[in-house]
């Protein structure tokens, strides 16, 4: 289905100050109002008559351009329209999205500077989205920004699941409290994590609200392309956000030759907080794939040479030794450590156990020469990314796993020198494609070089592009790590299959994440894509590798099962030691049957940092699957199976906890059996703390 209707409007005057226009939404409940008060742009939003946000200013503070595009503004066009149309993602949770939003285009003229600017916004039934549109003209070609005034005037004092703002990082912890009561937690909420690019008093997006009036808000942005990475600004006591960007090493935040438009502000709400999680809006808001072809990107089951490492038990290095220089060291001359993890035998082993359980790949961390002297240095030469250590056959591994049907997954840690990674593109990537390599995990560790450089500015921003624009020419998928947060373009790029850009699993092994950590991932984190959360820990408990060591993941079994339910991922990891899995092999089983793409999501009941139930039902194939989890807190929830087809019968495989069970104190209790169900049965379910549910569902026989 396709419609698309444009019509130019004049301009109408509304009985308060300025030119004004007002759109809503298709069903109604969401209006849009923009205005012009004393030559400043201004707009606000209502979701059923209840102020979303009030009346915000828009505009752009410039550096080297006088004046701003802040004020002395005329309404000098306006146009409306309408679209209605439906697109199927190349990988997603849905089969088949629907696009459809009404939308007003202001132009507004500069009279001072004959300069002019255009505001878009589209009014979708989840939310809005709005952007600034520089086109080319004469008197704009090149311009520099010094910061982008957008505000969020909130409707009072929300409360807020937040991390600080930072230039560099997301990997924090969540807070949740009050905007009111951010000032006196938020030098609290580093978490010994701060990159020492900390932005006072601004909170990073997505960034998830609830209202005293019950509304769910989210804000974040869509398609950051060219331009650098947002932060919120907040003023605890008029409860007022505005964008901070992400600046370069002069301060500047962005660098503009016209025409250009930047990211769309985002906000999505609702009165339910299951519909924060169904809304497409973010990916709508992004471009149709640029690509001719896609059968070259694929969902993708993995295991992996990674957890041993992360938690201690073994190295990604070679040697024991920290003066080993790249290029200058002949490593088979070098005594090996004994603990080097990407060794031959042992890649063979992890190859012999994803062939015989249907996995796709395994991911190899450590493979190649550098990482003795890696962590933290400020020289820009570490990898070259095509030399392997001498115990890493890469030829030889990657026949052996092609002969088994495996694909090995190449990893690349730029140690984030960006300028290194980009000067081995070419030959890193040619290398890729003469081993059958189809995906890449990058990794961006440590202080951006070029110095004064952050990860989430513009120029790091254009890098991400760069290398994803380098993986389609050789048809390679691209799983990023320490880069920023995802922001739709999965649907303009589908190769860019998943991200970090969150703290996942191997802070499990850092200090831990929190019971509602995964809670508030789906409303945060994931609005903006799929994260590599690396979900499927058996073993959660450390303490079984190194007598007296307290760390421990913090969930039950069952809930690392139901995490591959409820963090989506087309590329999805089973991260334990092959070890675990022979010892849980009938727990196992849910993680080799559940998929990895969907033809359609159902969130069943969701409150963010307490609790999620969903289900999923899989690719091209008549089976579904039930995640639930839930925070510190037992729960019992009724899951309503009415999302089955009518008139079938089918039997669900359902994995719960033990009765017994227990995140801290026996987190490996759990209790697997089989029910006969049909779209007419209710189940209550009991969770443990910080425990879940995980359900396979099939048609009967």
């Amino acid at each position: 289905m396709h419609r698309f209707l444009f019509l130019l409007v004049a301009v109408l005057y509304w009985p308060f100050p300025g030119n004004s226009q007002t759109i809503s939404s298709p069903d109604k409940n969401l209006t849009l109002r923009f205005q012009l008060t004393d030559s400043v742009p201004y707009y606000s939003l209502d979701y059923k008559g209840i102020p979303v946000v009030k009346n915000s200013r828009l505009g752009v503070t410039l550096a080297n351009q006088f004046p701003s595009f802040l004020n002395g503004f005329q309404m000098k066009d306006q146009t409306t329209g309408t679209k209605d149309e439906s697109w199927n993602p190349v990988l997603g949770e849905v089969k088949t999205i629907r696009n459809h939003y009404n939308e007003l285009a202001v132009t507004l003229n500069q009279p001072s500077t004959q300069r002019t600017i255009n505001i878009r916004f589209r009014v979708f039934d989840d939310g809005l989205g709005f952007r600034y549109e520089f086109p080319e003209q004469s008197n704009l070609n090149y311009f520099v920004i010094k910061e982008e005034e957008t505000e969020f005037a909130l409707n009072g004092d929300h409360k807020a699941w937040w991390i600080p703002g930072d230039y560099d990082t997301e990997e924090y912890k969540y807070t949740t409290s009050n905007l009111s009561e951010v000032p006196k937690l938020f030098d609290h909420s580093y978490d010994g994590n701060a990159s020492q690019t900390i932005v006072p008093m601004a909170l990073q997006s997505p960034l998830m609200l609830e209202s005293k009036q019950g509304l769910f808000i989210n804000i974040h942005e869509a398609a950051l392309i060219d331009y650098a990475g947002m932060n919120l600004e907040l003023n605890p006591y008029t409860f007022v956000l505005k964008t901070h960007l992400t600046p370069d090493a002069q301060g500047m935040k962005g660098y503009i030759q016209t025409p250009l438009n930047t990211p769309w502000r985002t906000i999505i709400v609702s009165d339910k907080a299951e519909d924060i999680l169904a809304s497409k809006l973010i990916l709508n808001l992004n471009e149709p794939t640029k690509f001719a072809t896609t059968d070259w990107i694929k969902p993708t089951k993995y295991i992996g040479v990674w957890w041993e490492m992360i938690m201690g038990k073994s190295s990604w290095s070679y040697t024991d030794l920290d003066n080993v220089h790249l290029g200058k060291t002949d490593y088979s001359r070098l005594e090996p450590n004994g603990r080097h993890a990407a060794n031959n035998q042992h890649v063979k082993d992890y190859i012999d156990f994803a062939a015989k359980n249907g996995f796709d790949a395994v991911l190899v961390e450590g493979w190649n020469e550098g990482w003795e002297d890696w962590f933290g240095k400020s020289k820009g030469y570490v990898f070259d990314f095509v030399t392997p250590y001498p115990d890493f056959d890469i030829a030889m591994l990657n026949n052996y796993a092609h002969t088994k049907g495996i694909k090995l997954i190449m990893h690349h840690e730029t140690s984030a020198s960006t300028v290194n990674y980009e000067r081995h593109f070419d030959t890193a990537f040619k290398l890729m494609n003469q081993f059958g390599y189809d995906a890449v995990k990058t990794g961006y560790v440590g202080n951006i070089i070029p110095r004064g450089e952050h990860h989430y500015s513009q120029w790091t921003i254009q890098h991400y592009q760069r290398v994803v624009d380098k993986a389609a020419q050789h048809k390679v998928m691209v799983n990023s790590h320490e880069s920023v947060h995802p922001t739709g373009l999965s649907r303009t790029y589908p190769n860019w299959v998943a991200a970090e850009a969150a703290r996942g699993t191997e802070y499990d092994a850092f200090g831990g994440n929190n019971p509602n950590h995964t809670l508030i991932l789906p409303f945060t984190r994931l609005m903006g894509g799929p994260m590599d959360y690396t979900p499927g820990i058996f073993q959660t408990r450390l303490d079984y590798y190194f007598p007296g060591d307290d760390r421990f993941v913090k969930t039950t079994l069952v809930k690392q099962l139901a995490l591959y339910v409820t963090i989506y991922s087309p590329l999805q990891m089973a991260a334990d030691l092959i070890e675990n899995y022979e010892r849980f092999p009938d727990a196992f089983q849910f993680i080799k049957d559940v998929a990895a793409d969907w033809d359609d999501t159902k969130i069943l009941k969701a409150y963010p940092g307490e609790y999620i139930l969903q289900a999923r039902k899989a690719k091209n194939k008549e089976e579904w699957f039930v995640g639930g989890i839930t925070n510190e807190d037992a729960r019992t929830m009724t899951i309503d199976f009415s999302f089955l087809d009518p008139g079938k019968n089918w039997i669900a495989t359902i994995y719960e906890d033990g009765k017994d069970a227990d995140y801290i104190k026996n987190p490996q209790s759990y209790h697997i059996y089989k029910k006969k169900v049909t779209s007419k049965t209710k189940l209550d379910q009991w969770m443990a703390p910080s425990g879940g549910v995980a359900i396979s569902i099939k048609v009967a026989d």
